[in-house]
C-alpha cells in the first residue's frame, strides 16, 4: 500500500475498518508507549465508541510509566497496563501508532491478536495491521476516528466528543501548527457543539503543570544551546534530573516546544535520559518550525519516525555524539531543502 494514500484509497480503507468493526465483537484497544494527547484521546474515544456499539472492549497500554499528569482528567480508570488473559481472542485496534515497535518493547498485544486494525495519521506508518486506515492529511488520529464513528452511526455524545477534542487540540498545538486545516477547525466546532468542554480541557492540559515539571523545564532551558547560526536548538535532561526534582518521565512531555519557539530556530531537539530503572537508551524528540524541514527523515535514520514536523528516536550514543549527529543531519537537510 502506498505510504501516501490518495483519497480513493483512504475511502476504501475507511470502509474496510468500518466493516471489520461491525463484524467483530471483542476488542483490545491500544496506542503507542509514552502516549500524548492524541494517543490517549483516541484510545478513550475508540473504547467509548465500541461500548456504544455494544462491543466488548478493553483498553490496554504497554509499559509501566505513569500517564502524563495533564491527562488525568480523562476517565481512564479502566485502562489496563497488563495484557489481559484473553488477548488472543480479541481484535486489536491500534490507534495513533506509526509502527508495531511503538506498541512497547515487546509488542505482545500484536503477537497475540488474531486480527489487527491500524488507524493512524503518521505519514510513515508501517502498515502493520491486517487492515490499515492511515490518513496522512488528517490533523490527528482523533480526526480520522471521527470519520470512522460517523460511518458506524455512533452518536457523538459529550463523553465521546471530549477525548476527540483533546486529540485534536493537542496534535494541532492549540490550532497553531501547519496541520490546522479547515476540516480540523470544522471538527473542533462540531465537537464543541456536541458538548466538549473547551475550558475544562484547556485547564487540564495546559494549566495543571506540576511544580516538578517546571523544575525539569528550567534545567532543559538552562542547558539549551544554539548551533548552525541559530537554526538548531538542542538541550538535554540527565537521568538524575528526574530524581533530583521529583519528576517522572512523562513530565518531559512538551518541554521541546519551548525550544522550538526560539526566534530563528528551524529545528529543535531534546535529548533525555529516562529515569533510573527505565530503558538505558537515550530518547530524542525532534521538532521543526515549518513543513519544509522533514524531521521524521532524520528520526528514521536511527530507527525512529513520526511526522514531518514532530518525530523522535532512541540511541545508545552519548549526548555529545547525538548532538554531533543532529548537527550533521540538520546541515544536510538544510542544504537539500528546495528553494523557490
Amino acid at each position: 500500500m502506498s505510504s501516501h494514500p490518495n483519497q480513493t484509497t483512504t475511502a476504501a480503507d475507511l470502509r474496510a475498518v468500518v466493516e471489520a468493526i461491525r463484524d467483530r465483537e471483542r476488542f483490545l484497544v491500544t496506542t503507542h508507549e509514552n502516549p500524548d494527547g492524541d494517543a490517549l484521546g483516541s484510545l478513550l474515544a475508540s473504547h467509548l465508541a465500541l461500548v456504544a456499539l455494544g462491543k466488548d472492549s478493553v483498553m490496554f497500554l504497554a509499559g509501566a510509566a505513569p500517564l502524563p499528569g495533564e491527562y488525568h482528567f480523562l476517565p481512564l480508570d479502566s485502562l489496563q497496563r497488563e495484557l489481559p488473559a484473553d488477548a488472543a481472542e480479541r481484535t486489536l485496534l491500534a490507534v495513533d501508532c506509526a509502527a508495531e515497535t511503538r506498541l512497547g518493547a515487546d509488542p505482545l498485544a500484536l503477537h497475540h491478536a488474531p486480527f489487527t486494525l491500524n488507524v493512524d495519521h503518521h505519514h510513515d506508518n508501517s502498515r502493520f495491521g491486517d487492515v490499515n486506515l492511515v490518513d496522512s492529511a488528517a490533523s490527528s488520529t482523533g480526526e480520522v476516528l471521527r470519520d470512522v464513528f460517523r460511518e458506524l452511526d455512533v452518536e457523538l455524545t459529550p463523553e465521546l466528543a471530549e477525548p476527540l477534542y483533546v486529540a485534536l487540540v493537542t496534535d494541532t498545538g492549540r490550532f497553531q501548527y501547519a496541520n490546522t486545516t479547515p476540516k480540523a477547525l470544522r471538527l473542533a466546532a462540531e465537537l464543541v457543539d456536541a458538548g466538549a468542554d473547551v475550558h475544562k480541557v484547556f485547564q487540564g492540559v495546559y494549566e495543571s503543570v506540576q511544580f516538578a515539571k517546571l523544575k525539569l523545564l528550567a534545567r532543559a532551558l538552562e542547558r539549551a544551546q544554539v548551533y548552525e547560526g541559530g537554526g538548531l536548538v538542542v538541550s538535554y535532561l540527565l537521568r538524575d534530573d528526574f530524581a533530583e526534582v521529583g519528576a517522572v518521565e512523562p513530565y518531559s512531555e512538551g518541554i521541546i516546544e519551548f525550544l522550538r519557539a526560539v526566534e530563528g530556530a528551524d529545528m529543535a531537539a531534546l535529548i533525555r535520559e529516562p529515569p533510573r530503572g527505565g530503558s538505558p537508551a537515550r530518547r530524542i524528540s525532534l521538532r521543526a518550525s515549518h513543513d519544509e524541514l522533514d524531521v521524521s527523515a532524520i528520526a528514521r535514520a536511527c530507527g525512529g519516525g513520526g511526522h514531518r514536523q514532530a518525530a523522535g528516536f532512541s540511541s545508545d550514543d552519548s549526548i555529545d555524539e547525538i548532538t554531533d549527529f543532529l548537527r550533521r543531519e540538520f546541515v544536510a537537510a538544510t542544504i537539500a531543502r528546495p528553494t523557490g
